[in-house]
């Protein structure tokens, strides 16, 4: 478990709170679909990512979902601290998308660490400002963008994490992803392979001209 190549701020900060982190860090692996938090979830502390890929998304009252980032290896998750910053509330799930390993920093010692250290406070909120600012995009395409266009831009993005155009995801979960009815996904690929940018098989995406997609 190497904490100092995943966790910037490290060898930043004091010998005493290196000291405090390497003696209550953990690494933990977790399956795919785990719920990592949400507002009823036990305040875990905060959440390194070292391999894998986690999802943070919100739940309508309806039951439709829509994803607001991903966080990869060498990402940090801080809502997982939540529970520490009396202050903050938001109502945001976290769970693996893919088989992951973390690293974390368990609350209380987060907590301990933040009331005195200011390069740790500082780097918190640049990781806030971060994700808010991932926020604000999602938001902007969703007011600007047609679906197509977001569709399209998915699809790619995707076969980008997968490194793959061969994509294993079905229509309920791309609407999941940007909040939308399965109905209008299905449409929309319909309409997308009509136009030979990609080849539908049950459960499948086959990608067969991404440069269109990209400049779509």
């Amino acid at each position: 478990m190497n904490i100092a190549e995943h966790f910037p701020i490290y060898n930043e900060l004091t010998p005493e709170e290196q000291r405090l982190i390497d003696n209550s860090a953990f690494s933990r692996d977790i399956k795919k679909g785990t719920l990592i938090h949400n507002d009823n979830s036990e305040c875990l502390g905060l959440t390194i990512i070292t391999d894998g890929q986690l999802r943070a998304y919100k739940t309508s009252e309806d039951g439709r979902e829509i994803t607001l980032f991903r966080l990869l290896e060498y990402d940090i998750c801080l809502f997982s601290t939540s529970c520490t910053m009396q202050s903050f509330r938001a109502d945001v799930t976290i769970v693996a998308e893919k088989d992951s390993t973390v690293i974390v920093i368990p609350a209380h010692v987060y907590e301990q660490l933040a009331a005195t250290s200011i390069k740790l406070v500082t780097y918190a909120s640049e990781v806030m400002a971060n994700h808010f600012s991932d926020v604000m995009w999602l938001l902007e395409q969703i007011m600007w963008k047609s679906f197509d266009k977001r569709l399209a831009a998915f699809l790619v993005e995707e076969s980008y994490l997968e490194n793959s155009t061969t994509l294993k995801i079905t229509h309920e979960l791309i609407a999941n992803h940007l909040g939308t009815a399965r109905e209008v996904v299905t449409r929309m690929l319909k309409y997308f392979q009509n136009e030979e940018y990609i080849n539908l098989t049950r459960g499948t995406i086959d990608i067969i001209d991404l440069p269109k997609l990209k400049n779509y």
